[in-house]
């Protein structure tokens, strides 16, 4: 009976985990890839539509967290985050044999120009940038190994017990504000074209490093056993909306640039 009720502790604690590590929650990967539509080129929407067979980014923003825990797919579950320890850097962090988000980001991009792919293929990489692109922006993602991205970093939120993963993936986006995926997209898309244009520039390395450095002040601010509340979460609010808008800003870059 005690075995019996430690598998079921453990089984448990490996869907608990396994949610959290899942980056943005659901609506998030649907407000980027929301963002990332509106801004595709008229050759690059027409591309899209045509791998997708008529579906749009949203419909498959979220694919990518369920097939990773697929044995089809199960080598790309190391490829949502890029692990950087206390002790490192950016730059020196050690490298993830089986891949990070970094490295997953540049290969399905280069990959998809090649234009070596067949449809099917082509699908299944696009269906992972689109996910990886908004895994890429989310600051937790940047996290330490040492505590799993912040899902061992135990604080109250609300005065309940969370980890420090969760509360950036989900607890922030549907707390703050009570919007439909569509009316994320609409309230935070409101730059000027020329802003839109100078948000998408760079590499998915500097876009990476930009996300490292928000990662770090969290770290910073929220040492364990914070007991978190409004001003927390209304301090952080701004942060998550201007990356929700960076990611789908620039995957429709990288989108127009891989279709152009």
């Amino acid at each position: 009976m005690k075995n019996l009720a430690k598998s079921l502790f453990l089984g448990l604690a490996l869907v608990a985990f396994s949610i959290n590590a899942s980056a943005w929650g659901q609506k998030g990967h649907d407000v980027t890839c929301a963002v990332a539509q509106k801004h595709l080129s008229r050759k690059a929407a027409k591309k899209v539509a045509e791998v997708f067979d008529g579906k749009s980014l949203v419909y498959w923003s979220n694919w990518m967290d369920n097939a990773s825990h697929t044995p089809e797919y199960k080598y790309t579950k190391t490829w949502h985050y890029k692990n950087i320890d206390a002790d490192e850097t950016f730059a020196n962090a050690v490298q993830n044999p089986d891949g990070d988000v970094l490295t997953a980001v540049e290969s399905l991009v280069a990959a998809l120009k090649s234009g070596t792919l067949n449809k099917e293929q082509e699908a299944i990489n696009l269906r992972m940038l689109i996910h990886l692109v908004g895994d890429m922006h989310c600051p937790m993602h940047m996290g330490h190994k040492s505590d799993l991205g912040g899902n061992q970093v135990q604080v109250q939120f609300f005065g309940r017990g969370r980890n420090l993963h969760g509360i950036f993936d989900t607890d922030i986006i549907e707390g703050t504000h009570k919007w439909t995926y569509t009316e994320w997209a609409q309230e935070i898309d409101t730059v000027s074209k020329a802003e839109a244009a100078a948000i998408a520039k760079g590499t998915p390395a500097q876009w990476a490093e930009e996300t490292y450095g928000i990662t770090c002040l969290i770290y910073a601010g929220t040492p364990a056993g914070s007991k978190l509340s409004y001003d927390y979460e209304n301090y952080w609010t701004p942060t998550i909306e201007q990356q929700l808008l960076r990611g789908g800003l620039r995957l429709a870059a990288l989108l127009n640039e891989i279709y152009r």
